[in-house]
């Protein structure tokens, strides 16, 4: 008995301790720590700039573009002056995209009908689908029957950032103005409660977080309506859900990580127009992942290579980053790289959640599109088509307000209507059951076996399977899982993290606060390290988390989480997966990675 509560009172001693000490101050940003109350700030002038325009969009990747590419192609059909203008927090537009990328042109036919004639660069149509389960030492084929969603019949390999930016080139011609280098970092609304617009990011703050010389407000840009464009798990949109309740009737999202490599690889290993899936190894049954291998038509012989794991996964000791890194190693993989050059690397969160989760589209002054909404097919693993027709209809449910409505602010109550008669809806209905078929006690088995099966009835099952859960509370603590022990890189096909980073071109101003906020400073240790090892050094792609030792701990054993928020290539990884939320993403001063054609 008496050892018994020796034990206990150790336990809580160890546990005061952990309360009682004085953790290092990480997060300085005035989002925790508002301005108002910091005496460095009294003699500031917070005075912003304030232009007005008819539709603002949030986003330039190809809901964003498309809807601004619309809403103008309207607006010279009626013969009427409109002002559509497009933010964008990249240094140029298509630097952020990345994606597999296969491509659809269904939504590209219908708002540009010649876009062969135009030069959009989609020079590489699928000639063969190939897919397969990988063992550790072997892959079986897996066939693709016509017009299942793995059928790539009629798609293009592209390089979805050089398509973005063709688009961009398109609005511009049409009289769009587009802001690179523009960060929308705070939501604006009018006295009635409705979105007025945006704020784009402040400059010139220091660490932390006082006001440096060359200190420059951002400006606001006020809208009839806003369309938020901003991709998977958008900083903005998180805002706008929650005030308006947007996703109070469906199920939280579900999201995956997709890390991809470009390569140059030797002529005779290139097959220009074929497209590679796997399933399997190296992850486990329970974990939900696969790859991607595309090779494009290009000047040089190019492949995109790609692994996807879902942000569901339990073990915290799985790293998405090293899982891609192995993946590579495998004997029907490794020689298409034995010899090549990898020239491109980066890292981008997805939605897999689908029809699930999708929300409500629509909310006073604005509505959500593209991967914003949550528009993704798993099963084809493609969204940008439903990301270029959300856009097309955002456009034309706003238009016709503001020609038949003398209201202030629009809420675009058609647009909502327009994607449920559309094959956005359809096809996510069609497929709602194939992502949570994973998460039965069969894991990968059971997952492709209904998948076969719901696919085969074209999703006219009458029950809807539940992802069951946000993924953020999907991890087990640390001791009841084993470590993953990964191999070294060769530097040949399988890299170090750092080195990846290095080829995303990110750039941050360093002397500022880290736009990787916690609302707790002392959760990390106190939580995420204690039960569960430290998850965020491992599920980031970009070596943003780091756990080193507390210089001011004189036992020297304690530990403090370093965030190296100069790495950020804002895929948005952490802002899901972390356990208790306590990470929020917010705009930061620069312009993350520079991708070229991702």
């Amino acid at each position: 008995m008496l050892r018994s509560f020796n034990n206990i009172r150790k336990v809580c001693y160890h546990h005061h301790k952990q309360l009682t000490r004085n953790y290092a101050k990480i997060t300085t940003h005035y989002t925790i720590h508002p301005r108002d109350k910091d005496e460095r700030w009294k003699d500031v002038n917070m005075e912003r700039y304030i232009d007005e325009v008819d539709i603002l969009i949030v986003g330039g990747g190809p809901a964003g573009l498309s809807a601004a590419i619309r809403a103008k192609q309207l607006a010279a059909e009626k013969e009427q002056e409109i002002r559509v203008c497009l933010v964008e927090k990249a240094s140029e537009i298509g630097a952020h995209i990345l994606s597999g990328a296969c491509f659809d042109p269904i939504a590209l036919n219908e708002l540009i009908p010649d876009w062969k004639e135009q030069g959009a660069p989609l020079n590489t149509p699928v000639t063969k689908d190939k897919f397969g389960y990988l063992t550790e030492s072997s892959r079986l084929p897996i066939p693709i029957f016509s017009k299942w969603p793995m059928d790539n019949h009629g798609n293009y390999i592209v390089r979805l950032g050089h398509v973005v930016k063709w688009l961009g080139e398109q609005a511009e011609n049409l009289g769009v103005e587009i802001y690179p280098g523009y960060g929308a970092s705070e939501v604006l609304y009018n006295e009635d409660g409705s979105v007025k617009g945006v704020a784009t990011q402040d400059n010139g703050i220091a660490k932390d977080g006082s006001p440096k010389d060359n200190f420059t407000r951002g400006m606001e840009l006020h809208a009839k309506c806003t369309i938020f464009a901003e991709g998977c798990r958008g900083h903005l949109t998180k805002q706008v859900s929650k005030k308006y309740g947007l996703n109070s009737q469906c199920e939280p999202g579900s999201y995956g990580i997709g890390i991809k490599e470009v390569w140059e690889i030797q002529p005779e290993k290139h097959s220009p127009g074929l497209v590679e899936h796997t399933i399997g190894w190296p992850l486990d049954k329970n974990t939900y992942g696969g790859s991607f291998l595309y090779h494009l038509n290009e000047s040089t012989p190019l492949v995109a290579v790609g692994f996807v794991v879902g942000l569901d996964y339990s073990n915290p000791y799985l790293s998405p980053f090293q899982e891609f890194q192995r993946f590579k190693t495998h004997p029907s993989v490794k020689p298409v790289f034995e010899g090549g050059t990898r020239i491109a690397y980066g890292a981008r969160a997805l939605n897999e959640g689908g029809y699930q989760s999708l929300g409500k589209l629509t909310f006073p002054g604005g509505c959500l599109t593209g991967c914003s909404a949550g528009f993704l097919n798993v099963p084809k693993v493609k969204g940008s088509h439903y990301a270029m027709k959300s856009g097309i209809l955002a456009a034309e449910s706003i238009f016709e307000k503001l020609t038949t409505s003398s209201e202030k602010t629009i809420e675009p109550t058609k647009y909502e209507e327009r994607v449920k008669e559309s094959y956005i809806y359809k096809d996510l209905y069609n497929v709602r059951n194939v992502r949570p078929s994973f998460h039965t006690s069969l894991g990968l088995f059971g997952g492709v076996m209904y998948s076969g099966f719901s696919i085969f009835l074209n999703g006219k099952e009458p029950w809807t399977f539940s992802h069951g859960g946000p993924d953020n509370t999907k991890l087990k603590p640390a001791k009841q899982c084993q470590p993953i022990e990964y191999p070294k890189p060769d530097n040949k096909i399988t890299f170090d993290l750092l080195s990846s980073v290095a080829l995303t071109g990110t750039n941050h101003e360093s002397d500022q606060p880290p736009h990787l906020t916690l609302r707790d400073d002392k959760v990390p240790v106190q939580q995420n390290l204690a039960i569960y090892a430290g998850p965020e050094s491992r599920y980031c792609p970009a070596g943003v988390y780091e756990y080193v030792p507390d210089e001011e701990d004189k036992t020297g054993k304690a530990m403090r989480l370093q965030i190296n928020a100069q790495n950020c290539i804002h895929c948005k990884t952490c802002d899901i997966k972390d356990i208790t939320q306590n990470i929020n993403w917010v705009t930061p001063e620069g312009n993350g990675p520079v991708y070229n054609g991702m």
